[in-house]
């Protein structure tokens, strides 16, 4: 199944609502710091409600160990980002992907980019909306990938 990296979240309540989506479809979530909260902060716990005991969850401090983890069990990383080479939906995904989200304010950084195996992007009508909100993001890729992949119950 494929798994789900957030790389340097900013805001708890985004990160808590991913975890929330990665509980319902036990889904992993991959935290890569630095985080600009704490993992035991008030709004995270919070705003993953009382599922934190179901999320597959890892931690890694930065992006070096996150690759060393990667480089273990194989896989692509797929990246989201505005500017994505593929739209999600036409891409197709495999059951050992990674789906890389970078933080709320800059998206995934160059060099994490540039080491994706492919980038896509969700399309968006409006040009003066900026970026979906993350946990949007996050639950638009996942459920794409796992329709693809055969993971939904009739």
């Amino acid at each position: 199944m494929p798994r789900v990296v957030l790389i340097q979240p900013q805001i708890p309540p985004n990160t808590g609502n991913v975890a929330r989506t990665c509980a319902a479809t036990r889904t992993e979530l991959h935290l890569v710091g630095p985080l600009g909260f704490e993992i035991r902060d008030r709004d995270l716990k919070r705003a993953g409600l009382d599922y934190w005991p179901y999320v597959p969850l890892k931690f890694h401090p930065d992006l070096d160990a996150f690759k060393r983890y990667h480089q273990y069990w194989g896989g692509r990383w797929i990246g989201f980002s505005k500017r994505g080479q593929q739209n999600y939906i036409e891409f197709q995904y495999q059951a050992n992907d990674w789906l890389l989200f970078g933080c709320e304010t800059a998206g995934l950084p160059p060099e994490v980019l540039e080491a994706c195996d492919v980038t896509t992007s969700i399309a968006m009508d409006e040009p003066g909306v900026r970026s979906l909100n993350l946990s949007v993001s996050v639950a638009i890729g996942l459920f794409e990938a796992r329709r693809q992949l055969g993971f939904f119950k009739a």
